[in-house]
């Protein structure tokens, strides 16, 4: 599937919610990921990979949510990204890079 094809059915689903609802669902859909993450790296929890992959589309359906409220395509946000890595490490990511921007 196509990011934007992605995007566009993702928001029938949208309702009326505005930008501070995005923007909160989004962290919070964050923080289930990251929860997660911290019951298997800190307290010796199996990874769940398809639990994960389902807070990671809830994470990708409020970023689609928000490009869709702003009138942005995913794909133009997904493009920008990459220039503004690609600007930032041009030779792909280095410490000493990160360390001194």
């Amino acid at each position: 599937m196509r990011i934007d094809d992605y995007q566009h059915n993702a928001a029938r689903t949208l309702g009326d919610a505005d930008l501070r609802i995005l923007a909160l669902g989004l962290c919070g859909e964050a923080g289930e990921a990251a929860e997660i993450v911290k019951k298997h790296m800190g307290h010796g929890h199996e990874l769940d990979v398809d639990d994960l992959a389902k807070e990671l589309g809830d994470v990708l359906w409020y970023v689609a949510a928000l490009a869709t409220a702003l009138g942005v395509n995913l794909s133009q946000v997904a493009q920008a990204n990459v220039a503004k890595l690609r600007a930032r490490y041009p030779d792909g990511f280095s410490e000493e890079r990160s360390r001194n921007r």
